[in-house]
């Protein structure tokens, strides 16, 4: 009887838990896909100090409803070369502060408030089809489902209570002795490298107090194992990166450690006695011991963040391997937790493309101009380069729609789509100069210096619209957008102007007729380099204006 009762508890409870996680995570969906680009502001001050990284890493983990998921992102921004050790110190931090949110949450009783948020989320869901008000709904949605998870958790735990072995255990784990505290530990520990989120080992614990099986004293050490279980995800999420991110990783299990040691042998009595009198609920009570711990420990090891690192950079020395130096682009799948910071670092990444792109033209355009082989051979060492990150330009901005992104992101997704595509074919046109480039110089043909300058006129003009159109991808100001669309006509006028010339000289018998056919596609290109520069820079217009198709 004993063992079928178990296990209908065990398949409760892990209900319970499937629900309790699924709802945090797509409460944690709508909450970032409310916060959109306003994520850009928190963003722009990860590098201000190291208080403010703190609060930085409170505000994402409050919005993406996990301290795991976080410090993973923060791996990845380190990996990416987005952030530096020092500075991640203060992100993790936070982070960890951030995640007793969801506690704190949880153990008030909201149950009798979950299926009324369910059932209108579904219906703002079913009823509208703004995405700005559907992301509200999924907010409801997840929100409802996580209290049904907590309330099927607490209802799988109440028949606990009279199974013995299992309250001792409990029982024991307040015990005080060193053992039994190693073994409360230990089981924190255990059960978050398991589930993979300390909120969910949290939630289990205030549902166990909920059923009168927990008390604080029990549950205290517990909440250390349960903090120092968390650091795991981070842990396998930097195999395979680079040093940098491997110390991060190192950098949050060390925090922990620290702070576990810290309370579990001085702080203990103190902490649990400052929660007794904020709280007599022992739900409200564990939430409130794993708020102060984290606190706490941020303040105690903050100002010694500088030694933190130096410890890490001890335990960890040496610089990167080739292998992991050898990355190609500063995109890493851990930053996709946060979609907005993933979107920025991807567009700083197109622009480095198109800025290589760019200087594939105007070395291409040297190469021709001066016959210089050496330069018309890096050209096509550019194409291969530009082909590669556009491979992987695309594979990422893929993976982004494919996360939970909102509709102004997933708009600014398709807007970068054509964008990467229009970049690459300008690559394409600067390796057609150089192919061009070579069979002058096999067949000897020669340029009057009249036809040099005009060639090197256009470019100049074709390259400085591109440069402007670039800008315009990473400030996305509609007046330097505007300002390529003004160059671009100037380019076409540039273009008409020069044929006309070209076909007098050819009529005159100035020119070689082979070197005139030369010279005519040299142009071409030209103008088709100005039209993708127009068709990016027009991504950042608000006008609706139709793009011209070139190939």
């Amino acid at each position: 009887m004993i063992n079928f009762d178990m296990a209908e508890v065990m398949i409760q409870l892990i209900g319970g838990l499937g629900l309790f996680l699924y709802g945090m995570n797509v409460m944690g969906e709508g909450l970032q896909k409310s916060a959109g680009d306003r994520m850009k502001s928190i963003v722009e001050i990860l590098t201000k100090n190291r208080i403010m990284a703190v609060i930085v890493g409170m505000v994402v983990t409050a919005i993406i409803q996990s301290s795991s998921a976080t410090t993973v992102m923060v791996v990845g921004l380190v990996n990416a070369g987005i952030m530096n050790l020092t500075q991640s110190v203060g992100i993790i931090m936070g982070a960890d502060i951030g995640t007793t949110i969801t506690a704190q949450l949880v153990s008030i009783n909201l149950t009798a408030l979950a299926p009324f948020s369910i059932a209108l989320g579904v219906i703002i869901n079913l009823t509208t089809k703004d995405p700005k008000i559907k992301k509200y709904a999924e907010i409801l949605i997840g929100f409802g489902i996580l209290f049904m998870g907590m309330d099927i958790m607490k209802s799988a735990c109440k028949p606990l209570r009279s199974y013995e072995p299992f309250t001792n255990l409990l029982t024991r784990f307040g015990s005080g002795s060193i053992s039994d505290t190693f073994l409360a530990i230990g089981t924190g520990f255990l059960v978050t490298a398991v589930i993979q989120s300390s909120s969910a080992t949290t939630g289990i614990m205030i549902a166990l107090a909920a059923a009168g099986l927990l008390n604080i004293d029990s549950a205290f050490p517990v909440l250390l194992g349960a903090n120092v279980g968390t650091c795991v995800t981070a842990l396998l999420s930097s195999i395979g990166a680079k040093r940098a991110a491997k110390r991060a990783a190192v950098m949050h299990l060390t925090i922990k450690i620290i702070g576990t040691v810290t309370f579990a042998l001085l702080l203990s009595d103190i902490t649990i006695s400052l929660v007794n009198m904020l709280s007599d609920n022992p739900a409200r009570q564990i939430a409130w011991a794993h708020t102060l711990f984290n606190v706490i420990n941020t303040i105690i090891l903050l100002p010694f963040a500088p030694l933190l690192v130096k410890f890490v950079m001890k335990i960890m020395p040496g610089e990167d391997t080739k292998e992991e130096q050898d990355y190609s682009l500063a995109l890493d799948d851990r930053i996709l937790e946060n979609p907005y910071i993933a979107l920025n670092q991807l567009k700083h990444e197109i622009v480095n493309m198109g800025v290589l792109a760019e200087k594939s033209f105007s070395t291409a355009m040297y190469g021709f101009i001066n016959d210089d082989m050496q330069k018309v051979g890096s050209v096509f060492k550019y194409e291969v380069r530009i082909n590669n990150m556009e491979h992987e330009i695309l594979e990422y901005l893929v993976k982004i729609s494919n996360s939970a992104v909102s509709g102004e992101q997933r708009e600014k997704i398709d807007e970068l789509f054509h964008t990467v595509n229009d970049i690459e074919r300008i690559g394409d046109h600067a390796e057609n100069i150089a192919e061009l480039a070579e069979y002058k110089k096999k067949y000897q043909l020669q340029f009057s210096k009249e036809a040099k300058e005009e060639l090197i006129n256009i470019s100049d003009v074709a390259q400085k619209a591109l440069k402007i159109a670039l800008n315009s991808i990473d400030i996305e100001d509609e007046n330097e957008a505007n300002r390529v669309i003004g160059i671009e006509e100037r380019i076409d006028v540039l273009e008409k102007l020069l044929r006309k010339k070209h076909i007098r000289r050819l009529s005159d018998g100035t020119c070689q007729p082979r070197a005139g056919v030369v010279y005519l596609d040299v142009i071409s290109n030209i103008e088709r380099v100005g039209d993708h520069a127009m068709n990016i820079a027009e991504l950042y217009t608000t006008e609706e204006e139709v793009k011209i198709p070139v190939v």
